[in-house]
This record gives C-alpha cells, sequence and structure tokens, in this order.
C-alpha cells in the first residue's frame, strides 16, 4: 500500500537561482530523488508559508529538481571560473589572485521567477490525514512549533533531520542571533517529532545534551551517515604541478581559514618560489573579514591564494583530483561532507583532529585546529611529496536511505 509523504521543499526552491549546492542542499535534493523514485510513495511536495503548510504542483517541482541536479551536476566543459583558476594555477605566478570570480549566473532573474511562481501558485494543502508522514530535511517549518504541533494532532508521524547544533554550541562562529533561531529549531524538533535523523554520532551526542538541559525527552534518534554524489569516485589522476591545495566549504569563522591563510603567509615566507597554491572553493559567508583581508591585502599571497565559487561537482571533481591534498581545517562541523568527499575519491586529506573527523576520516592525517607548526610541517611534506591517501569505504545514499526506509516504516 502507498503511503503519502509531504515532503518539505522550500528550502530547494529557495536554492533554485544557485549553480552550486551547499552540503544541506545535496542532502534536500537527494531526498527529494529518493522518494520521488520509491513505487510505495505517493510524494507530496510542500512548503511552509506562516506556519501553514500549501502544497505546489508535482510536475513542475520534478522540472525543478532535475533542472538543479543537471546543473549542480556540471559536465565536461569548464566553466568560466574553472578556465580561468586552471590558468592561473599552471602559470608561473604573476602576482595576481583570483578572488570572487564567478559572474551573476545566467539567467538568474529568469531562475528566481520560476520558483517565485512555483510559490505564489501553492495552495493550502487538504487537511492530513493519520498515516501520512512528513520528512523535512532542511531545517524548514522549524522556527516556530506551529507547523509539526498541527500533524501531530492529525495523526501525522514526522521525520525530521538536524544537521548541526553548531549555532547553539558555538555562537561565536555564527551570525548573530542565530542562536536563539537554532534553539527554537531544535527545540521545537525534539518537542514534536516523531522521529528525528542525524548525520553522525557527533551531532547525536550534541542532540542528546541538548535535551537534557533542556529538560525535554528526545523521540527515537539514529545517527545515519550521509552519502555522496556518484561524481566523486576514486580516480589515479597525477597531481598538478606547479602544486596546489584545495579547501571546499563556505568562508565562515568557524572553517579557520584565517588561521590556514596565515600558515600560507609562512609557507610562502619558507618556501618561496617553491610554495603551493592555494584554492578556496565556496561562497562568501558570516564572519569573513579575516579572510578578505588576507586575500586581498597580503602581498605574499597575491599570486598564490585564489577563491571562486558557484562551481559544478563536474568541476569540483577535477580540481580535487589534482590537488596534492584536500584541507579540512574547520573548528567544528556536524559532519563535513567535502572531506568525506576527498576520502572517497583517493585524494590525500588534511584535517583538524576534531570529534566529526575523527569519527568519519579517522585514517585521514588529523592535526590539531591550532598547531600551527604541526600543520606547516604536513602542507610541507605534502608539497613535495604527494601523500598516499589510505583505501577508505565510502557511506552511500543508497545505505543511508536503506536506513531511513527502515526507521520509518518505508521498506515494505
Amino acid at each position: 500500500m502507498k503511503r503519502t509523504v509531504l515532503f518539505d521543499v522550500g528550502r530547494l526552491l529557495d536554492r533554485t537561482a544557485r549553480d552550486a549546492p551547499t552540503g544541506v542542499d545535496r542532502v534536500c535534493l537527494a531526498y527529494a530523488d529518493w522518494l520521488a523514485s520509491r513505487r510505495n510513495v505517493t510524494l507530496v511536495p510542500v512548503l511552509t508559508v506562516r506556519n501553514r503548510l500549501r502544497t505546489i504542483d508535482p510536475g513542475g517541482f520534478g522540472r525543478t529538481i532535475r533542472t538543479l541536479r543537471k546543473r549542480w551536476a556540471g559536465d565536461d566543459s569548464p566553466t568560466r571560473s574553472e578556465h580561468d583558476l586552471v590558468q592561473a594555477l599552471g602559470s608561473g605566478g604573476n602576482g595576481v589572485s583570483i578572488i570572487g570570480h564567478e559572474a551573476l549566473p545566467q539567467g538568474l532573474a529568469a531562475r528566481r521567477a520560476h520558483a517565485v511562481s512555483q510559490a505564489l501558485a501553492s495552495r493550502p494543502l487538504t487537511p492530513p490525514t493519520p498515516g501520512q508522514t512528513y520528512i523535512s530535511v532542511g531545517h524548514t517549518s522549524l522556527n516556530s512549533p506551529a507547523t509539526l504541533a498541527g500533524l501531530a494532532r492529525n495523526g501525522v508521524s514526522s521525520l525530521i533531520m538536524v544537521h548541526d547544533l553548531i549555532p547553539i554550541t558555538h555562537p561565536e562562529y555564527c551570525r548573530p542571533g542565530d542562536d536563539v533561531r537554532h534553539w527554537t529549531r531544535v527545540r521545537t524538533a525534539l518537542a514534536h517529532a516523531s522521529r528525528i535523523v542525524v548525520n553522525s554520532r557527533y551531532t547525536a551526542d550534541q542532540l542528546a545534551a541538548f535535551a537534557v538541559r533542556e529538560q525535554l525527552p528526545q523521540p527515537p534518534t539514529q545517527a545515519i551517515p550521509l552519502g555522496l554524489e556518484p561524481a566523486f569516485l576514486p580516480c589515479t589522476t597525477a597531481p598538478a604541478d606547479p602544486p596546489y591545495f584545495v579547501h571546499i566549504g563556505t568562508i565562515e569563522a568557524r572553517k579557520n581559514l584565517a588561521f590556514l591563510l596565515t600558515l600560507w603567509r609562512r609557507l610562502q615566507e619558507g618556501m618561496g618560489d617553491a610554495c603551493p597554491r592555494l584554492v578556496l572553493i565556496g561562497r562568501y559567508g558570516w564572519e569573513n573579514e579575516a579572510v578578505l583581508d588576507h586575500l586581498q591585502r597580503s602581498p605574499n599571497l597575491q599570486g598564490l591564494v585564489h577563491q571562486v565559487s558557484g562551481l559544478p561537482d563536474a568541476a569540483l571533481v577535477r580540481l580535487m583530483h589534482k590537488a596534492r591534498a584536500v584541507v579540512a581545517p574547520s573548528s567544528v562541523e556536524g559532519f563535513d561532507l567535502p572531506a568525506v568527499e576527498a576520502m572517497a575519491m583517493g585524494v590525500p586529506l588534511i584535517a583538524s583532529d576534531i570529534p566529526v573527523h575523527r569519527e568519519l576520516v579517522a585514517a585521514a592525517q588529523l592535526i590539531d585546529p591550532l598547531d600551527g607548526p604541526g600543520w606547516l610541517a604536513a602542507l610541507e611534506a605534502a608539497t613535495r611529496k604527494r601523500p598516499i591517501a589510505p583505501p577508505y569505504a565510502a557511506p552511500t545514499w543508497a545505505a543511508h536511505f536503506d536506513a531511513v526506509a527502515t526507521f520509518i516504516g518505508l521498506d515494505s
């Protein structure tokens, strides 16, 4: 018998204009594909408007997710940003860095108009009935308890994904007010969700500790690692010369990038012309002023450190395969998808020694995120000779969704 699943698509509609996804965006898209593919599921795409669920046209939403998947995956044709970056990395060093070289996406206005039109064309959801399931994996609909509480009153079960508790545990790395907003979201999930899925044991431990502090019961919770897109597969591509390293992720304070750029200046001072390049791939986030100061004003980093955003997966894969290593010096993470992707591809990974890295990528070279001499030694050694990446059994979306289906009773 088919189960009706109300899938919250609010975050995906909000991301319609983007050329590349964040980690949470990837999860939302993977869940949309999974639910749409299941024969025992009737997928009803919904979004939350003023604490009320509204439904959008399934056909239109299906076209949206197909468009996003194609755009975010990319192809064999390099984008303008990738082409310019590869040229800069292969040059002998002209003292000019690529910083934020990303034109506005083509057709941006049309993309935004399409997303708005889908939202405006939404209509009130027919009152849900017992036996239906509501799924939200993008932290949407959690800013108020009204939505989940109303679903529970109507006998609708719910599955909520909590990606991390970083705004609560480390508010110094987040936008002012994010701690209060996320506190509300997590309390809402604990108080009203039927089940909660998290991406790591570390996040599960943080959630359990929060529930104790807030004196809230915790619904059944399961830690299920996220899967990877098919593009991130092992390859024996030789590293590029001149050598370079790659960091992937939003440029924000918790990524510890000001520390990384300080290291790069020290590398340049010690290695001179032999100093490797560094590529920061990601959008600008919160508290990035120190990083921008390094990028724009440090004479030692000009021509050595580059920053781009909006690259599709195909471009990421090409750049990662030829890097000496992927670097992930974060102070805190809930999962760290790029680190897992690097290990799955057989690209050496140098990462911070934090709980989630010890859990998910323990075989990588892990260094305390404040150990400057340790990081310098590792980077210089990897520049002179690329490390051998250890064997790694990568988590898969198939295994993730098998576990989720069992958890919520969709496996029959």
